[in-house]
């Protein structure tokens, strides 16, 4: 008698190839995408044409133009409150750290009285005597003449971009030449028309730093795409058109 020998049921297990499968997520793809922006729009965000330039700092850093135009603005209306005596002001000791943005730093040292500039002027080392000297007021006179003429050609280029910022060099250019005319007349003894002068050209100093407030809120409205925003006068329409797609110029670059 044959005795059956016992079979051995193993599992089956199935495998699931299409569960057990590893599926990869497509890597990102790098697009590029056109952005142009107008003429118009770019003088209005960098007060500069729009021209290719040899780096792409532009689009990659910040727009530092609005924080130029604050230190710009709270300087100049300070200055020329100063000069026009408002509430009986009267010298920029105390705020000599406005020269860091309204103007050069070399006019500021001359108020700083731990560097004693009046004194040397004067015979005894007297520092009110010197500051009424007439050597020291006829160069600081020839000095603002000077700057006036640099201003003055700053305002030849600006006349690109649109009025208001046209205007700014403009009136800054003859408010420093109406001081320089104030310290002619101190140093030629005429005190009432020195001070005139002073109050007229901190009066043209304030139209400055109110048209550079207004270039602030149109830059800043700009940046935010803002529909409303402040006339400000575009003169670029008057010129060649330069306006070049920000892409094709990155892709110049790279070639």
């Amino acid at each position: 008698m044959v005795t059956p020998s016992p079979t051995t049921t193993r599992p089956v297990f199935s495998h699931d190839t299409q569960s057990d499968s590893i599926h990869k997520e497509p890597r990102l793809a790098h697009t590029s995408t056109n952005i142009t922006l107008s003429p118009e729009l770019f003088e209005k965000l960098y007060l500069s044409p729009k021209t290719p330039h040899a780096t792409d700092h532009v689009g990659r850093y910040a727009n530092a133009t609005p924080l130029g135009f604050l230190g710009f603005v709270i300087s100049t209306f300070t200055f020329s409150m100063v000069l026009m005596g408002w509430g009986g002001a009267s010298g920029l000791q105390a705020v000599v750290g406005i020269f860091l943005f309204t103007g050069p730093l070399s006019f500021g040292m001359l108020q700083l009285p731990t560097l004693g500039p009046a004194a040397a002027y004067s015979p005894t080392g007297d520092a009110a005597a010197g500051a009424v000297s007439k050597e020291m007021n006829a160069v600081i006179a020839l000095y603002l003449l000077v700057w006036g003429f640099a201003l003055a050609t700053f305002w030849l280029f600006s006349i690109r971009i649109n009025v208001v910022f046209a205007a700014i060099f403009g009136l800054v250019t003859v408010g420093t030449w109406v001081l320089s005319g104030a310290y002619w007349a101190l140093s030629a003894g005429y005190f009432d028309k020195a001070l005139k002068l002073q109050k007229a050209g901190g009066a043209l100093l304030f139209v400055v730093a109110f048209l550079g407030w207004c270039m602030l809120v149109v830059i800043r409205a700009a940046e935010m795409r803002w529909s409303v925003c402040l006339p400000i006068g575009d003169l670029s329409h008057y010129w060649a058109s330069t306006d070049v797609e920000l892409t094709a110029m990155a892709n110049e670059k790279r070639e």
